[in-house]
């Protein structure tokens, strides 16, 4: 979660003594491109000692402010139920540092969240035996998808672009995204107008353009600005509305992070 984000909402849920869940409502800066993303954060706390973190970042609909973050940690003790050796055998497990993973949060994943979150059994124990069990579906999703070899993965490294057509279409979804700089793009937008999996669109794009999506119409959008601001001697307000942004704190929000000074700093 960026510096910019401001949080709206926390709700925090004791699944069992190994497990504890949190629900983070946020609202992001208007120009992030709307990208679920899963993380996975290991911390060695001791010999064969782990503590490790989930985090699931999810958009609301096709809004490109508000997102729903899902955090799981498991506990060392967690850990202490299996043999040390059973874990350092495999990723993450066996660095002895922090470790952070990216992961695909994939249909079986929204649903086991959407269970986890929404679990309305009457007792109090059996709740907590399903949250343990979603918990448990949920980490083992994780680790299959980051242990996974790409070969035998459920979204292969880009073996799609083998097709010209699939090719096709992430030069249409940077045209797409060159075309409307005043109207950023999100990954669902672009995904159903290029008809093409979200995920595969990501990947390829990063694959294509050497950049992810976000940041190449970030890097457009602000390249525009610098055009509008300097050549052609619109002011920050006309330059921001041109481009789409909402207001003048975002656009120099935005600005700032890709250049490091303001907007007006440019003009004097």
């Amino acid at each position: 979660m960026g510096e910019d984000a401001r949080v709206l909402n926390r709700e925090v849920s004791q699944v069992n003594n190994f497990v504890a869940a949190e629900w983070i409502e946020v609202s992001l800066p208007e120009d992030t491109i709307a990208e679920d993303e899963g993380k996975l954060y290991l911390f060695p706390i001791d010999n064969n000692k782990f503590c490790l973190q989930l985090c699931y970042l999810q958009y609301e609909d096709n809004s490109s402010a508000n997102a729903i973050i899902c955090s799981l940690r498991f506990l060392p003790s967690f850990f202490d139920q299996y043999p040390a050796d059973t874990l350092l055998a495999n990723q993450p497990f066996r660095f002895d540092e922090v470790t952070e993973q990216q992961f695909v949060i994939c249909a079986q994943t929204r649903v086991l969240l959407t269970q986890l979150e929404k679990s309305s059994t009457a007792t109090a124990f059996i709740r907590s035996l399903q949250q343990t069990e979603s918990c448990m579906h949920l980490l083992r999703k994780a680790l299959d998808s980051i242990t996974v070899p790409i070969t035998d993965a459920q979204v292969p490294a880009c073996r799609f672009l083998a097709f010209e057509s699939e090719r096709d279409k992430i030069q249409e979804a940077r045209m797409i995204i060159e075309q409307n700089l005043d109207q950023p793009q999100t990954i669902r937008e672009l995904s159903r107008k290029v008809a093409m999996n979200e995920c595969y669109l990501k990947k390829g794009f990063k694959s294509v353009m050497g950049k992810t999506i976000h940041e190449y119409q970030q890097e457009l959008r602000i390249t525009k600005a610098k055009e509008l601001l300097q050549i052609q001697g619109l002011s920050v307000t006309d330059v921001a509305n041109t481009l789409g942004y909402s207001s003048i704190s975002h656009f120099s929000t935005a600005f700032k992070r890709v250049t490091g000074m303001k907007p007006c700093e440019l003009l004097a």
